[in-house]
């Protein structure tokens, strides 16, 4: 039900910008509002409550606790004389002020700033944040949705012990910074879960948590389901891919899959498959996915740029990740744009090469398709000292929220030092929260940068040119969603890529440069 909220900075207070943040959010949601300013004395709020005659006061105080004390005795006795003492009341301030405000009786619920967007606007939109029985939604489209317009948080997370990952995994569920968690298992998990016998002991922990049952993906789940109640994602794996799929689901209720189109096989040495073999393979996994309604994210396009791939073939891959998931019944696509990729990119290029993407896959939604942008910060930009790094999450974040994600994928801080711990996971979603309350609403659009206008339609152009000569390799009405056609691109050289120099799977003849800030293929 829409309410009439009053907002104000009562007494000598003159911060407001955290009583105007909660007035927006509630009016996102529906809510009527009006602000008196910073400053309010006592008797002025009575007036312009007698005279507005809001359901709600929403008061904000930041200044000394003592103070506040004095301040709200003369609050409590002018509402009860003026008979407005059964007003709901609403109190934002500091942390030790907001303790004075919870012994006054006074308010329906006090916001000390440790608290998220996500339990503001649960709070406005009525529902019982707090309560035992209250647990966020359990699937990604309605989390999506729980706390729009605010993006969700993700982070990467996976110890070489699985017993410090259990207990890390708790830490940061009870911490209520992040949405969901990204297990990732270790590179013998990855390849050979399913063939133990396979595995290798020496590599033990190396890159993830060492998963080796399905009873210690179950005891993962089951460490998340607290605080927040985060919901859990995992890798596909690089080999078996269904029977991965099948495993995430039954134990971690895989909030997404995350396959790639050409990756995780001969080309990047993560499994023995050919590309004839691995993208009919991650063809059927998309497929499976999408029969049981679970979101599809394809892993492709930075991969090319990890590769320092021209910037037009990582477009390119963006649009064929998408109508492959499209072509296979995907309903909800996870569209990852990885910024910051290759090293060197400006800041004009990365936004083009992204807004280009996102036309290309946008072009495809239809009533049965749609996609959620996710966001997020290069895997290799992040510098070693830890100073540095967390101002370049920061700024890359920053420009990153033009895109207007549903989903932030946050990288930990650590990620050129050490895989992230718990308190670094916290850290580095807190950096995070931080950049996005400063730019939720009203920031300048650097999308309209003429410059960047410019590199983005040039992108859209030459990605059509060789999305046509691709389409020409095969036969029949839909050649892009070929395997065989993709396949052999990568044989002749359309998508082509300088790291793949001397693999007999690829091309690997075209050569880059980064160029004005693009990564454009110069031989």
């Amino acid at each position: 039900m829409p309410k009439k909220i009053l907002g104000a900075a009562i007494g000598s207070c003159v911060h407001v910008a955290g009583v105007i943040a909660f007035l927006r959010l509630a009016e996102d949601v529906g809510h009527a509002t009006e602000f008196l300013g910073p400053a309010v004395g006592i008797s002025d709020l009575i007036s312009a409550a007698q005279k507005w005659r809001p359901q709600t006061l929403a008061l904000s105080y930041r200044l000394s606790p003592d103070a506040a004390r004095a301040l709200l005795a003369e609050l409590a006795t002018a509402l009860e004389a003026a008979g407005l003492a059964d007003l709901e009341m609403i109190f934002g301030g500091t942390p030790p002020v907001a303790k004075i405000a919870a012994e006054t009786g006074l308010f329906t619920r006090i916001f000390s700033g440790e608290d998220g967007p996500a339990e503001v606007l649960a709070f406005l939109r009525g529902e019982k944040v707090g309560e035992d029985s209250s647990v966020p939604p359990q699937n990604l489209v309605d989390r999506v949705a729980g706390v729009a317009p605010y993006p969700l948080l993700r982070h990467h997370f996976g110890l070489p012990s699985l017993e410090e990952t259990i207990a890390g995994v708790r830490t940061i569920a009870n911490a209520k910074v992040l949405d969901i968690i990204s297990l990732g298992p270790d590179q013998n998990a990855q390849c050979s879960f399913f063939r133990p016998q396979e595995m290798d002991p020496l590599q033990h922990g190396a890159g993830g948590v060492p998963v080796r049952t399905p009873a210690d993906l179950a005891a993962l789940y089951a460490a998340s389901r607290t605080g927040n109640y985060p919901l859990l994602r995992c890798y596909s794996g690089t080999r078996d891919l269904l029977q991965w799929a099948a495993l995430s689901r039954e134990t971690i209720n895989n909030a997404w899959a995350a396959v790639p189109l050409c990756w995780y096989n001969v080309l990047d040495g993560r499994s023995d498959r050919l590309p004839t073999e691995s993208i009919p393979e991650n063809l059927a996994v998309m497929a499976w996915h999408a029969e049981r309604g679970i979101p599809v994210e394809v892993n492709e396009a930075h991969h090319w740029s990890l590769r320092e791939a021209p910037d037009v073939i990582a477009v390119v891959a963006a649009y064929l990740a998408a109508l492959n998931a499209k072509q296979q019944g995907v309903k909800t696509f996870v569209a990852q744009y990885m910024f910051n990729t290759p090293m060197g990119t400006s800041y004009r290029n990365d936004l083009a090469k992204m807004l280009a993407k996102r036309d290309l896959i946008e072009s495809l939604h239809d009533d049965n398709f749609t996609s959620l942008r996710q966001v997020r910060t290069g895997l290799m930009s992040l510098a070693t000292n830890m100073y540095i790094a967390k101002g370049q999450l920061a700024s890359s974040i920053a420009l990153a929220l033009n895109l207007q994600p549903h989903i932030v994928h946050v990288v930990g801080y650590s990620e050129a030092q050490y895989a992230a711990s718990p308190e670094v996971v916290i850290e580095s979603s807190q950096i995070v929260h931080g950049v996005i309350r400063s730019r939720l609403h009203n920031a300048p659009d650097a999308s309209l940068d003429p410059l960047v206008a410019e590199r983005r339609q040039a992108l859209k152009q030459q990605a059509q040119e060789l999305l046509q000569k691709i389409a020409r390799l095969g036969q029949g009405e839909h050649p892009l969603t070929d395997p065989m056609v993709i396949a052999k691109a990568i044989q002749v050289g359309y998508l082509d890529a300088p790291h793949l120099k001397g693999n007999r799977f690829a091309r690997g003849a075209v050569k880059t440069r980064i160029i004005d800030g693009a990564c454009v293929a110069i031989e």
